[in-house]
């Protein structure tokens, strides 16, 4: 039986004995005590105290060995590890049932004959030797992390420690050990490790610190808190003082105005706000901030995450900027740009321009797709519609240009570039489409075409006004072919009379008045080529050619002024591509200045020099030189200039022609002075490409 204690605990209670045998043993002991003498009186009770002794030494004989039984109990099955007792020398001479069961072996023995070196990790054995025979060898206590092999061939992770028993004087009688296996422990740390290593590092590719902090301190700093707030991790936590210094000024009010209103209501919030390092970098900070309080509403800490958004904002700003720049471009390019999702056939997105080239408001919305079809011009609605369904079934993108009718009866011009975009199975997904507005471009084009009219109908007015003034010297040009067949004919005529006729000479002298009539009919059709209102022919042709003609249109007139011609033709040039006869104009008003700048020339030889080369671009070189008075230094510079002129009679339009007709054909006129005197007119054409 046992009895409790106040504190709750048991312990053996001492059975009294029976009540007979108390009485029995009483009697006796008056029995002795009153009939015998002093030494059986004595000896009576040193055989009693013996026999208490006894009775005492066996209850403690089995206390101990209850006791003995408790402790080997507790250490074979209690103790959650395994127990090992070594020598001084560190030779284990008792291992309790846990370190057999664990390890395989069968006895202290078996482990001994094994060695430990069979159960510890390769990697974990030297330095656990080291540890534990340097322990040995200077008494501290001995602890140490390893694996151990267990009876199934795992190792497991056990913390192990030894302490050292001595006796009176010091010295080490036994050492104690305790292995205690902690490899599901290890396991959850290495875990937790992993994991706040994954979660330092998501931080760190995410810019997201954590942190945490009550109202005085800084509880919490994770380490791209440090990196984000630019505090050193090797110096401790931070104050709550010194964060909040780097909070940018202008920030600091609204940062604190929100905490508050949060900690009243009880509430998480989100907050922008900017940070100023110390070397004046700035950052651009998001925030959630969550306050914890206890159950009787007092604040425990609040918890905060924060986010580096500086590159964003610089995204942002950079988007910004450009979406800023591409509205600008369209608006002065007049381009508009329009999405449309393929499938519902609604529109995704319409720039600003789109919605000023259109007509719409970007008030109201975007337009619908009917909307849009019904303000394109009903002369080029179908048209346009069915550009657009032949895309569609090649599925391919088309540049269409069409005009679109406002409703306040405005025309614009617009070309369309359309992306379609497919997907593999060839459904419709989207379509990107840029409209420029070209209406101005079409006006100044239409603008163009009047004045390259005006300019074609001026330079035959000059041709006609040329050809005028070459009258008399082209009549002498006719008239002489017609007279040389009018003499031949008359000499066949003469060789048909004679008896029997010479139809030889006869046959001779028609073939030189079909030669002279093909030359008159050569002129005529060149003046008639220079006089008539046609279109510009583009053709390719020999500018030597081109040069030997017009010398002989404008031959008289050189011939009248007492000027000598001569040329400098290169042979095998390149053809040029071009209307003849506005090239022939050019070289027509040339010759002609040249030859009424030397009428003027009363002393020295009136020489005109017309050459052709190639030049070092590989364009063809033709050059004018005359030996007239030259030209005012001045003036180089006004000479073609439309009206300016230095002659009483002229309207000062004809170089300006000549350079206008140039630069059409893509080359270039310009003038230089003449050695020793007068001027060098002289322009430059592109060689025909020999594809052409």
């Amino acid at each position: 039986m046992t009895r409790r204690s106040k504190a709750g605990s048991t312990k053996p209670r001492r059975r009294k004995a029976p009540a007979a045998r108390r009485r029995r043993r009483a009697e006796t002991i008056r029995g002795v005590t009153s009939s015998a003498s002093k030494e059986e009186l004595r000896f009576a009770l040193i055989r009693r105290t013996l026999s208490e002794a006894r009775r005492h030494h066996r209850r403690a004989e089995e206390a101990l060995r209850e006791s003995e039984y408790k402790l080997r109990q507790i250490i074979e099955s209690a103790v959650p590890g395994m127990l090992w007792v070594t020598g001084p020398d560190g030779e284990v001479t008792r291992v309790n049932q846990r370190t057999l069961d664990f390890t395989g072996a069968r006895s202290v023995e078996d482990l001994l004959n094994l060695g430990w070196k069979k159960f510890l990790h390769p990697e974990d054995f030297p330095k656990t030797a080291n540890s534990f025979f340097q322990a040995i060898q200077t008494g501290e206590s001995y602890e140490d992390l390893q694996r151990v092999r267990r009876v199934d061939g795992e190792y497991r992770w056990h913390h192990v420690r030894a302490e050292p028993l001595r006796d009176r004087e010091g010295r080490i009688i036994e050492w104690y050990g305790l292995s205690v296996d902690i490899d599901e422990g290890k396991k959850i740390e290495e875990r937790l490790r992993r994991s706040e290593a994954y979660l330092a590092e998501a931080q760190r590719l995410t810019h997201t610190a954590t942190a945490a902090y009550d109202a005085t301190k800084i509880l919490y700093f994770s380490d791209e808190a440090f990196r984000l707030f630019g505090f050193d991790p090797l110096q401790g936590l931070p104050s709550r003082e010194a964060v909040w210094q780097r909070i940018h000024p202008d920030d600091v009010d609204t940062m604190n105005e929100k905490i508050e209103r949060a900690l009243r209501e009880r509430r998480s919030f989100q907050n922008e706000f900017r940070l100023k390092l110390p070397d004046g970098t700035v950052k651009h900070v998001d925030a959630d901030i969550l306050p914890v309080f206890s159950a009787t509403g007092k604040l425990v800490e609040i918890i905060a995450t924060a986010v580096d958004v500086t590159e964003r904002k610089r995204a942002e700003d950079t988007l910004r900027r450009g979406e800023a720049w591409l509205a600008q471009a369209q608006r002065l390019s007049h381009s508009g740009t329009w999405v449309l999702d393929g499938t519902t056939r609604h529109f995704l997105y319409w720039s600003d321009e789109s919605y000023r080239i259109w007509g719409f408001d970007p008030l109201q919305g975007l337009p619908s797709r009917d909307d849009m079809w019904e303000r394109i011009h009903p002369d080029d609605r179908e048209r346009l519609w069915g550009e657009v369904q032949e895309a569609l079934r090649e599925q391919r993108d088309f540049f269409e240009e069409f005009r679109i009718l406002l409703p306040d009866g405005t025309v614009k011009y617009l070309e369309a570039n359309t992306h379609h975009e497919f997907s593999p199975l060839g459904v419709l997904l989207e379509v990107v489409c840029t409209n420029v507005d070209v209406t101005e471009r079409k006006r100044a084009q239409d603008e163009r075409e009047r004045l390259r009219q005006l300019e074609a109908d001026l330079a035959h007015i000059n041709r006609v006004s040329t050809m005028g003034e070459l009258a008399a010297s082209l009549s002498h040009e006719i008239l002489h072919p017609i007279a040389t067949a009018r003499n031949n004919a008359r000499a066949g005529m003469r060789f048909l009379e004679l008896n029997p006729p010479n139809l030889n000479e006869v046959r001779e002298a028609l073939g030189c008045v079909v030669r002279d009539a093909d030359r008159a009919k050569d002129i005529v059709g060149r003046i008639r080529n220079q006089i008539k209102r046609a279109p510009p022919r583009i053709e390719l042709f020999g500018l030597n050619e081109a040069v030997s003609e017009v010398i002989v249109m404008v031959r008289s007139a050189i011939a009248k002024n007492g000027i000598s011609v001569s040329t400098r033709l290169m042979d095998g040039l390149a053809p040029v591509q071009g209307d003849r006869v506005q090239l022939q104009q050019v070289l027509v008003n040339l010759i002609l200045n040249a030859v009424e700048a030397m009428s003027s020339v009363e002393d020295g030889t009136r020489e005109l020099l017309i050459r052709t080369e190639q030049s070092q671009t590989g364009g063809i070189l033709v050059a004018v030189h005359d030996s007239g008075l030259g030209v005012d230094p001045v003036n180089l510079e006004r000479v073609f200039e439309p009206f300016y002129t230095t002659k009483t009679s002229g309207i000062g339009m004809g170089l300006s022609i000549c350079q206008t007709i140039i630069h059409t054909h893509g080359g270039r006129l310009w003038m230089r002075a003449n050695e020793p005197r007068g001027a060098v007119f002289q322009f430059i054409l592109p060689a025909a490409q020999e594809d052409l």
